[in-house]
């Protein structure tokens, strides 16, 4: 009688262990997590909020060691950044749904909240970022060459207010990358270290690139100016590539699924790291040997490559974040290795 039970209990271990081993989830594939909503306008506002902090921080950058020669940097990054940084708060709210919770946030600061952080981080960014163009804008003679407003705007510690919002335009760049990971996405909160730095450098690429577009359209750039902002470039554009493939390894095949199958693969092999990181690079090297003989049409180019790679990386990151989510195997994945 006792072996009979014993055969019974070993024979339903035995049908638990293949039931196991066939459903991949302990859920019947249903999603674990419930996925972020978050679809095109988060996609955008992460893409003009990056060049708009980055694009910042360069104009600063060639205002305090540029010289005269860094002048044309310095008025294309202060226009771009206003202009990319003004859909920015649009955006956060059309994504919130509600208007008055974007003032909500501003209510209170939470140092321990990304959101809140990141809220009050765009806000002040803003203030520098509108000075410095209103400015840049009398500087040029935009509001005339001797009216109170022009007087008052140039009276302003430019510099000090250029540093400050340097600052900011970094935390801007990179706090959306850090918004990602502080989530439970396992595609995200996988990379949560690697994140903020891999959108820092793209935010760097993006404006750089940006930047150089509208210098390489202008007849007047010299070739010289070019080639310090392709430099730039250059170093934002490897380090993305750096930091692209070690979050795609850090991933693992479980987690990274998503971004390595399907579409959001091939978006990922051919457009963020083949039309986005590697042609420019390619484009960018060749134009050092040719000399200038080619140079503002290849860097032109090579912008718009970035550009269009900058963007793709955004919508991979999010889409996959998605993906991921709905996953049950990534979730159980990345919290058997927290464990």
């Amino acid at each position: 009688m006792a072996q009979g039970y014993e055969r019974t209990w070993e024979n339903r271990r035995e049908r638990s262990r293949a039931a196991s081993a066939e459903a991949p989830s302990g859920y019947y594939g249903l999603p674990v997590i419930k996925k972020p909503h978050w679809k095109w306008l988060i996609v955008v506002y992460f893409f003009l909020g990056g060049i708009s902090g980055a694009s910042y921080v360069i104009a600063s950058i060639a205002e305090l060691f540029g010289g005269t020669e860094g002048r044309p940097i310095v008025r294309a990054g202060r226009y771009l950044s206003l202009a990319t940084l003004i859909p920015s708060p649009i955006l956060l709210i059309l994504d919130l749904g509600r208007p008055e919770r974007f003032h909500h946030m501003l209510r209170v600061l939470k140092l321990r909240s990304p959101m809140s952080v990141g809220t009050w981080g765009l806000t002040l960014f803003g203030g520098c970022c509108g000075l410095s163009a209103l400015i840049q804008a009398a500087q040029d003679g935009l509001f005339g060459q001797a009216t109170p407003l022009a007087r008052v705007l140039l009276a302003l510690p430019r510099r000090a207010i250029a540093a400050l919002g340097s600052v900011l335009g970094l935390f801007v760049g990179g706090y959306t990358g850090v918004l990602l990971g502080a989530t439970a996405v396992p595609l995200w909160a996988r990379n949560y270290l690697l994140l903020g730095p891999l959108f820092l450098a793209s935010a760097m690429s993006t404006a750089s690139a940006a930047v150089t577009l509208i210098l390489a359209l202008m007849r007047t750039t010299s070739h010289q100016l070019l080639r310090r902002l392709e430099r730039l470039d250059m170093v934002a554009l490897l380090a993305e590539l750096g930091l692209v493939l070690a979050a795609r390894a850090n991933a693992g095949p479980v987690i990274g699924k998503p971004v390595r199958e399907g579409h959001l693969g091939r978006i990922l092999r051919w457009g963020v790291l083949g039309a986005g990181v590697g042609a420019p690079l390619t484009l960018l090297a060749t134009s050092t040997v040719l000399g200038d003989r080619s140079a503002r049409r290849i860097a032109a180019l090579s912008a718009i490559l970035t550009l269009v790679g900058g963007f793709l990386l955004r919508y991979l990151l999010i889409m996959g974040g998605r993906a991921s989510a709905d996953d049950p195997q990534a979730t159980f994945e990345f919290t058997r290795r927290r464990s």
